[in-house]
């Protein structure tokens, strides 16, 4: 059997939105010396997630993520792809430069899964890599709106159609 497709989970903007007024159902907490809201409701979808991804934080929190996040998440420890200092390498992908801050992430996440179908969930995607992704089979960007951070809707769009391997007939 074929391992689970990876989804990479950005934090500030998915899970934790950019309204200081969200819904009643999130939670106020002191993290990192900045106020960070959080809802049950997104550790329960992404609960439900890990049945049929592998998940992993493609975040600037790195590590913090997992010592801060997850007890408060339910979750358990989940692999970081490291994000920050993105230093171009052989083998990359290009990126413009009015590209470089929100596209950073897509050199290491391309990096890290070496050729494995991902989805990754963020309010920063470069259209230009959405557009680009909605051929491929192996690959699903859902560019969240930051304001609202992850709804019920895009958790489902990831449960319906979640990506695969590209198979020769």
């Amino acid at each position: 059997m074929p391992p689970k497709p990876l989804l990479y989970v950005d934090v500030d903007g998915v899970l934790n939105p950019a309204d200081p007024y969200p819904a009643d159902d999130f939670h106020r907490h002191e993290m990192l010396g900045y106020e960070v809201l959080l809802t049950p409701r997104h550790g329960a979808w992404l609960r439900e997630l890990a049945d049929h991804y592998e998940l992993c934080w493609a975040t600037t929190w790195q590590e913090s993520a997992n010592e801060l996040l997850c007890p408060v998440l339910g979750l358990p420890d989940l692999p970081v792809v490291r994000v920050n200092g993105y230093r171009r390498q052989p083998g990359d992908p290009r990126i413009r430069l009015m590209e470089l801050f929100s596209g950073a992430k897509w050199a290491p996440l391309l990096r890290h899964a070496q050729g494995r179908p991902f989805a990754w969930i963020d309010d920063v995607i470069p259209p230009r890599l959405v557009r680009n992704s909605l051929l491929r089979r192996d690959r699903l960007l859902l560019r969240i709106d930051p304001a609202e951070g992850l709804e019920r809707y895009q958790v489902d769009r990831l449960l319906r159609r979640p990506p695969r391997t590209w198979r020769a007939r």
